[in-house]
């Protein structure tokens, strides 16, 4: 077995666990715009579970592949020693569908991270598992997640057709937060140590993406504000008797199905009809 599908292996092992239960915490972490080793180390000291390179070019956050491999390579022993696994995440818009598996093996990644204008269609081709970004706005509620399969996480940010994130821009939580109560949602858009508490406390999503907010400028993180941040959302999780215990995975997919049924409900009161029945109609 070659070395790159050694790797690519272990990170998708990596990335089930890390995508599918909680270790230590009720939320994952994603700190994205990973650009160099020091902010990599940084990140993953202060307690992250999955770290995002951006492979798309007029990103002031743009990494190549070979670079973003090195960084992985480099952190392979360190991330062995942890108690938790951290999921490495490739970041790419509107890019094809083969040019995205080519990258994704040499990069390395255990992820791949749709922040294009990419249609469901890209997922039979996918070699990793998908996380779609959504840039969240009205149109977005139907148009935006009816689409993906379940199977997809989705990445909720704030609409940005040029940079394709970073914005510094806060979402609409409330109406988040109906998404994230029925699959699994990935929170990104303006997330700082200042906010991040209201928003989980208010969307309660699987995970939360952030950026900007832990940096001095695009592509360099500020260490100080990446601990301040962990410290924010251990804090979104204290009771006066100590820690919140996770939800059990049984629980929270009840929660999902109990909310599906529910918007579903609300859609036929409406008179939209389910998309099965209108397919028969």
């Amino acid at each position: 077995m070659s070395e790159a599908r050694a790797l690519a292996r272990a990170c998708l092992a990596s990335l089930t666990v890390g995508l599918l239960t909680h270790t230590f915490r009720m939320v994952r972490i994603k700190i994205c715009g990973i650009a160099n080793l020091d902010d990599a180390r940084a990140a993953i000291a202060a307690g992250a579970d999955m770290l995002g390179f951006n492979f798309y070019r007029p990103s002031p956050r743009f990494i190549t592949p070979q670079d973003a491999r090195t960084i992985i390579e480099s952190l392979r022993a360190e991330i062995k020693a942890l108690p938790r696994t951290v999921t490495m995440v490739g970041v790419f818009v509107n890019e094809p569908a083969e040019s995205i598996v080519r990258i994704t093996e040499e990069a390395g990644v255990a992820a791949i991270q749709l922040h294009g204008d990419e249609s469901p269609s890209y997922v039979p081709a996918m070699t990793r598992p998908v996380i779609k970004a959504i840039a969240w706005g009205p149109a977005s509620e139907v148009d935006g997640v009816a689409a993906w399969p379940l199977r997809v996480t989705l990445l909720l940010d704030a609409h940005d057709p040029v940079g394709r994130g970073g914005t510094g821009r806060t979402i609409d939580w409330a109406s988040a937060s109906t998404v994230a109560a029925a699959r699994r949602v990935v929170l990104a858009g303006g997330l700082t140590p200042e906010n991040v508490g209201e928003a989980i406390e208010r969307v309660k999503p699987f995970g939360i993406d952030v950026s900007s907010g832990v940096e001095t400028s695009p592509g360099i993180k500020d260490h100080g504000r990446l601990k301040a941040l962990f410290e924010a959302v251990a804090r979104a999780f204290e009771t006066p008797n100590g820690p919140r215990e996770e939800e059990a995975p049984a629980a929270r997919a009840r929660r999902r199905r109990e909310a599906r049924r529910s918007r579903a409900a609300e859609r036929e009161r409406a008179g939209v009809g389910s998309p099965r029945a209108s397919r028969k109609g």
